[in-house]
């Protein structure tokens, strides 16, 4: 017995010893939380107070003694890791998008065609005057087209049909197909910077108000990044929302992609966003997306911690895409949004969801028009595949049919 009590000693003070090493590894696989490891931009203030020579430190979220612990999976393909304590779900596989974009063309063009019925039947009538002219104008107006649009429309079709001798109703759609595909601009760029660089993932931001669906459209777009064989990580940085970083977890878990997030509320948008490009980098993922919490367009302060989290972000990286979330049955009050995100992020695109119900299709020409920005994903229900690419002749086509 006086001889195996020295050797089980020894195993002890082995297993002592080797425990806070593995301690040791873990707590390095983070950056300490609110520290980045950066020079600070000479713009960089609103919330970030210097805590010495070149390096930035986010400020202590107001009423807490210590910043949250941002969780990032050691593990990124491991989503066993990353979910720990998360009921797991089984891991889906997305619809192919050719399959999604028919299904979606049918539904716009049963759900949202009054527009394209509407100007048909004037068009069609037997004699066009004034009073009908007055009515297409309104129609046209009312659909959220915007003014300068609906003349410019006007305008043309007034002109096409003066020249045109007979007009049969298959001649008056085709005028006014050729003529809506100009406005709505086929000629835009609707890609996505979604392709990896050498050296560091393509970074993703989603923006936009308060329940337009930001991050379900982030979970909708994982899934069509997964299905073209990307390596997709989520970042949630939408820190305010009660359940919005295990909403984000629940749509990453159900394609197999992992998300970086706080497990504590109101923690520091901007340190997350930080971690999760961090854990990207490192990871050698191709896409990281990051969530970031709904943002009311009249409050300058909110609006300011955005372009911060943007700041952040690219410490370490730019990022390649901007996408702004608009609700399209907001109408004209979403084009007013998209200005105000425009100035303060650079806006790269936008994705209109709700397209399905009592949106306006003329809102797609009214807010490429106004920002320069093409619109270039569409939602058109609450399925988890209800999100594609937009075609702008494809559109038109289903708002006639």
């Amino acid at each position: 017995m006086n001889e195996i009590l020295p050797i089980i000693i020894y195993i002890l003070v082995a297993l002592g010893v080797l425990g806070s090493l593995a301690a040791l590894l873990v707590r390095s696989r983070r950056t300490p939380p609110g520290t980045y490891t950066t020079t600070r931009d000479a713009d960089d203030d609103g919330g970030i107070t210097s805590r010495g020579v070149g390096t930035d430190t986010l400020e202590r979220p107001t009423g807490r003694d210590t910043m949250p612990d941002v969780v990032v999976p050691d593990d990124l393909r491991d989503l066993e890791e990353a979910s720990t304590g998360v009921e797991t779900i089984p891991v889906e596989t997305p619809d192919p998008v050719q399959g999604r974009l028919a299904r979606l063309r049918a539904r716009l063009a049963k759900s949202n065609n009054a527009l394209g019925k509407g100007l048909l039947a004037l068009l069609s009538r037997d004699r066009i005057d004034e009073d009908v002219w007055d009515e297409i104008e309104e129609t046209l107006l009312l659909a959220d087209l915007g003014t300068a649009p609906t003349g410019e429309l006007v305008d043309a079709l007034r002109a096409r049909v003066k020249i045109a001798g007979s007009r049969t109703p298959e001649e008056v759609k085709e005028m006014l197909r050729e003529e809506l595909v100009k406005l709505v601009d086929p000629g835009m760029d609707r890609s996505l910077a979604t392709d990896r660089h050498l050296d560091r993932p393509a970074i993703v931001m989603v923006v936009g108000v308060n329940g337009v669906g930001k991050t379900t459209t982030v979970g909708k777009l994982a899934r069509v990044l997964v299905a073209e064989d990307k390596d997709v990580l989520l970042g949630a940085a939408d820190t305010f929302r009660a359940a919005a970083a295990e909403q984000l977890a629940t749509w990453g878990q159900r394609v197999g992609v992992p998300t970086v997030k706080s497990d504590v509320d109101g923690a520091d948008p901007a340190s997350v966003a930080f971690e999760a490009v961090k854990a990207g980098i490192e990871g050698e993922v191709d896409v990281v997306m990051i969530d970031t919490a709904g943002r009311l367009q009249n409050k300058v302060g909110l609006m300011d911690e955005l372009g911060k989290v943007k700041r952040v972000i690219e410490k370490q990286g730019t990022v390649d895409e901007v996408l702004l979330v608009l609700d399209a049955t907001t109408g004209q009050n979403g084009l007013n949004q998209a200005k105000v995100f425009a100035e303060v992020v650079n806006i790269t695109g936008i994705v209109l969801t709700k397209l399905d119900g009592t949106a306006k299709g003329g809102i797609v020409v009214a807010i490429q028009r106004s920002l320069g920005v093409p619109v270039k994903l569409i939602g058109l229900g609450e399925g988890a595949d209800d999100l594609a690419p937009f075609d702008a002749e494809d559109f038109v086509d289903a708002l006639l049919n």
